[in-house]
């Protein structure tokens, strides 16, 4: 019994042994064999050269060349409304008049004592040159003609506050008051804006301020006409940087001959920078983003270190410049012609196999519409 034990074990050992053998060897023919990475399926682009006018955009506000809520420097009540709302007025129109029967009065008792002092001063002179009076009683009569002159003046300066006119050409907007209303001196009256041209204000980061210059074109686009744009001029670039947010404020001017813009709009604002050096223009999806440097894969013919060559990708860190909807220039990095990996960046590494797919390619559209917008 015990032989026949011992022999079982023997065999065991040999079957353990053998089976180990055979294990070792082919891990020894698997480690000799070169090791090849399987290959990853990319999508490609050829660089190519292109002229970008850069671009510099922004979020702006409209608002009026000329614009202001009148107010009076009298009070009273209102008699009478000229104009209705949204009337186009010229400059000198009337717009409404306060009640001015009581300085009407007065002005009609004052211009009785003017005409009662003129008649006293042509006495007193006819008198004075008879040498019937002294030259200080000609003097007096002067000066209360004066004096009644200046009261007489001073009430139609008072009536003609109480006539609010159209200080500029434009359009009057819906009134704050209605006939018969008390309204105190500084009160509100009705707004009026001048719509033919109108002022695009908005801010650049202090790094931009050497590419903007008055007279630069600038393309303005609302919301609430879509694709429609509107071209402009800079007007004015304000002369001091903000302390708080670095920015410097600029105005453009822009025509309005239709009246489609209106003040307090909410616009988008390109300034057109001039035509910079030639640039290499990528789609966007080729560049891989990362904290210590931005890159791309360039696609080219390697070999494996027994020789055999085959298809690879080549990490090239690069400078990026200006974007243009789903593209992006390459400012340093990457020449023309070469071929770029633009799909499947994310799981490239520096040496590993590709293999080319562009049966899919993705947006390189310089102006995208996404659908959902």
């Amino acid at each position: 019994m015990l032989k026949k034990f011992i022999i079982a074990i023997v065999g065991l050992v040999l079957v353990v042994a053998l089976l180990g053998a055979v294990k070792v060897a082919q891990i020894k023919k698997m480690s000799s064999m070169p090791h090849t990475m399987p290959a990853s399926s990319v999508t490609t682009t050829v660089a190519r050269e292109e002229i970008w006018a850069p671009i510099l955009s922004a979020v702006a506000t409209l608002a009026p060349v000329q614009g202001v809520t009148l107010g009076t420097d009298a009070d009273g009540i209102i008699s009478k409304i000229v104009v209705g709302n949204g009337a186009d007025v010229k400059a000198g129109d009337v717009l409404l008049e306060f009640d001015t029967r009581v300085e009407a009065a007065q002005l009609a008792a004052s211009e009785a004592k003017l005409t009662l002092a003129k008649l006293d001063m042509q006495r007193s002179a006819d008198l004075r040159a008879k040498n019937t009076i002294s030259q200080a009683e000609l003097d007096q009569a002067t000066a209360q003609m004066n004096q009644a002159e200046a009261d007489a003046g001073a009430l139609r300066a008072q009536m003609e506050k109480k006539i609010v006119r159209a200080p500029f050409d434009g359009r009057v907007g819906i009134r704050l008051v209605n006939v018969g209303q008390f309204v105190s001196r500084g009160s509100p009256l009705l707004p009026l804006q001048k719509l033919d041209q109108m002022y695009v204000n908005f801010t650049m980061p202090q790094r931009q301020l050497p590419s903007l210059a008055v007279g630069q074109v600038v393309n303005v686009k609302v919301d609430a006409f879509g694709e429609r744009v509107f071209e402009g001029k800079i007007a004015a670039i304000n002369p001091e940087v903000d302390a708080t947010s670095r920015n410097v404020f600029v105005q453009a001017l822009v025509e309005n001959p239709n009246a489609s813009l209106r003040a307090g709009m909410f616009a988008h604002v390109e300034v057109e920078l001039p035509v910079s050096a030639p640039s290499i223009v990528l789609p966007a999806t080729a560049v891989s983003y990362a904290s210590y440097g931005n890159s791309v894969f360039i696609i080219e013919t390697m070999k494996n270190p027994d020789g055999t060559e085959y298809l690879g990708a080549r990490q090239q860190f690069v400078k990026l410049g200006v974007t243009k909807g789903d593209l992006i220039a390459i400012q340093e990095g990457v020449k023309s012609g070469d071929v770029i990996a633009t799909a499947g960046v994310f799981k490239l590494r520096n040496g590993l196999p590709v293999q080319v797919n562009n049966s899919v390619l993705p947006s390189s559209n310089p102006a995208p519409k996404p659908a959902n917008t």
